[in-house]
């Protein structure tokens, strides 16, 4: 391992510090942990693994991606911008979700940068597989946790990624995803 992998973990472990996961008790960093290790089996690239690691960093947390930049580099600072949402802080969430989500997608949708797309399937890949264990237990009440409590929007969201990153349909990360994506929305 480098010492520039080394001190992501530290930096994104400090920067999720007391954080846990939506309404559970899982700590936050074990998410970025587990992106981090989907993109490695995705890539040898550190910087869009060390990407992977501080992915939510900025959406999340007070980390700025300037500061990404000055202790990672302009790529991985490129790369975790290209994961972080506008929030619109002033706003409740669950107004903001449908315009967050389709500006993400366009990012996703207009990109040729194949790095991005792997930070996408690492993140989506993690997250689709937390929904499906919850899922497994409450059936569509897994969706009470979230903002957007539509199953539908949920469905568009989540079908749309797996439509996006299709140039990845033969590796072992996107036919999870598609698989658990196909699971979870079935009976929608």
């Amino acid at each position: 391992m480098s010492e520039r992998l080394d001190q992501a973990i530290i930096f994104a472990t400090n920067a999720h510090a007391g954080q846990t996961r939506k309404r559970e008790s899982t700590p936050y960093i074990l998410h970025p942990l587990e992106v981090a290790a989907i993109a490695a089996d995705l890539t040898t690239d550190e910087n869009v693994i060390i990407a992977a690691l501080l992915h939510d960093t900025v959406e999340d947390t007070d980390v700025t991606l300037e500061q990404i930049k000055n202790v990672f580099g302009p790529r991985v600072a490129e790369l975790v911008g290209s994961e972080s949402e506008n929030k619109r802080e002033d706003l409740p969430p669950e107004l903001t979700w449908r315009i967050r989500k389709e500006e993400s997608l366009e990012v996703l949708r207009n990109t040729r940068d194949q790095e991005v797309k792997i930070m996408w399937l690492s993140d989506k890949l993690s997250n689709i597989r937390s929904i499906y264990s919850v899922y497994l237990k409450k059936g569509d009440g897994v969706w009470d946790r979230f903002h957007m409590k539509d199953i539908g929007q949920q469905k568009w969201y989540y079908t749309t990624i797996s439509d996006l990153l299709v140039d990845f349909k033969d590796t072992l990360a996107y036919k999870e995803y598609y698989q658990l994506v196909k699971f979870i929305f079935r009976e929608h």
